[in-house]
């Protein structure tokens, strides 16, 4: 689409040539005003290219897996459409982020004696998107005697955060870390933000302003950090301060969410999921606003706004809910439009287009309901397990599974239909979600980063 406008505005110069006979009945000042039309048209098809060209956080731009792409590949294998693809050292379940042609993610090397980690290397990766070569490949910790880290997890699964000049990579209690995008050098780095992740890290941070906001719900404690982005001093830490019920075990109380920022006219909240409660904050000093108990633990999905509700899920008890924006306090069941139950996801988080929900649960129950009423439109069951969460761009849905041995990307239509658009199949699958920049799709996969586009 980007080329169709540059083409349309050169097209448009050309019929405006100053020594048409035209342009000079029309006199100086015209052709002047024609030319400055055209730069206008220039400035704005090169917007349309970089608008949707970074993807610099976990679930884009926005941090609700929409994308403005147009033309985003549907169809794709291992011999179809494939730009390039590159090996990705070791283990890690971060999603690629992306700033200009740059693309971060994280690793981690365990060395295990009889099952028990005895050492991790931490590694920040850095690859070129114009051909997939290495940039960077930074040992950036060891440690010893490392904290246990569940085999379905990661020790890099926290997804790093990327602007202009620097990236911030984080592997939870395990240390933070802010680079120099160009150099690779580290800016500054948390090692003292500490808690019992219990199965290892996930939680992503985000970028608001000036600031680097971190979430660390463990077995132990939780509590929410927010950094300055210069130098990585605290600037505001809250405890959740949750009324977990008596003597719940430590399991219960850990969660893996990363939050989203909603904008209320103005006024920001930070709505951070955790174990048996939802609760916002004012993202610039972490005054609480707000809270509601939903039950549950091990909720990993991303908040999502519309309609003027906030769409929640609640981690094992297997709920979403739609609650009211707006409200101030202690939320009660009366400040919840509707609730639903069954195949509702605990680790991908949904996508809402328009006036539908889509989501997919960990089991591989993809469902779209309405936004507004929480009526189901249609389930399908789609086979597999999933974790990675999905993504939207030009009308169609992409489902990732997590198959160690073939895995299966559902390209689904966005719509109150079930319609297959295409089943893609690569040699594994994706724990990582997918990301976007222009019109190519980067998927990383138990062992590789892909970037796929249609070859025309």
């Amino acid at each position: 689409m980007p080329s169709v406008l540059i083409r349309a505005s050169l097209l448009h110069c050309q019929q405006i040539d100053p020594s048409s006979q035209n342009a000079r009945a029309a006199g100086p000042e015209n052709s002047l005003m024609r030319y400055f039309s055209c730069f206008v048209i220039l400035l704005l098809s090169f917007g349309a290219i970089l608008g949707n060209d970074n993807w610099p956080q976990f679930r884009g731009p926005s941090g609700d897996g929409i994308s403005d792409s147009k033309n985003l590949p549907i169809r794709w294998s291992e011999g179809q459409n494939i730009r390039w693809k590159t090996a990705i050292h070791d283990k890690g379940w971060s999603s690629p982020v992306i700033w200009g042609d740059q693309i971060w993610l994280t690793t981690a090397h365990s060395v295990c004696e009889e099952k028990t980690f005895i050492q991790v290397d931490f590694y920040a990766v850095c690859v070129d998107r114009r051909n997939g070569s290495i940039l960077h490949d930074l040992k950036l910790l060891t440690q010893e005697n490392p904290a246990f880290c569940h085999p379905y997890n990661s020790y890099a699964t926290p997804t790093p955060a990327v602007e202009k000049g620097r990236v911030y990579v984080h592997f939870g209690s395990h240390g933070t870390y802010c680079l120099d995008t160009s150099s690779g050098r580290v800016q500054w780095e948390r090692r003292d933000l500490i808690c019992n992740h219990f199965r290892g890290p996930a939680s992503s941070p985000i970028l608001f302003g000036d600031l680097v906001i971190l979430t660390f719900d463990g077995f132990d404690v939780q509590y929410l950090v927010a950094l300055d982005k210069k130098n990585g001093k605290t600037v505001w830490k809250k405890d959740r301060n949750i009324d977990y019920p008596k003597d719940l075990n430590g399991d219960l109380k850990k969660a893996y969410s990363t939050p989203s920022i909603l904008d209320l006219a103005g006024d920001k909240q930070l709505i951070s999921p955790s174990a048996e409660s939802t609760i916002a904050y004012n993202p610039l000093n972490g005054k609480e606003l707000w809270r509601i108990s939903h039950g549950g633990m091990n909720e990993a999905a991303k908040p999502v706004f519309g309609h003027k509700l906030i769409f929640l899920t609640s981690g094992h008890t297997g709920n979403l809910l739609a609650v009211q924006q707006g409200c101030k306090g202690r939320l009660t069941k009366e400040n919840v439009q509707w609730k639903r139950s069954g195949g509702v996801p605990t680790r991908p988080s949904l996508l809402l287009v328009d006036d539908f929900i889509f989501m997919v649960s960990d089991n591989a129950i993809a469902s779209c309901l309405e936004a507004k009423t929480g009526k189901q439109v249609w389930q399908e069951r789609l086979g597999g397990a999933f974790s990675a969460s999905p993504i939207y761009a030009a009308g169609n849905i992409y489902l990732l599974d997590e198959s160690e041995k073939e895995g299966k990307t559902h390209v689904i239509a966005a719509g109150p239909a079930y319609k297959v658009i295409a089943v893609n199949k690569l040699d594994s699958g994706c724990m990582a979600s997918p990301t976007v920049a222009g019109d190519e799709l980067f998927l990383r996969t138990r062992t590789h980063l892909y970037c796929i586009s249609e070859q025309r």
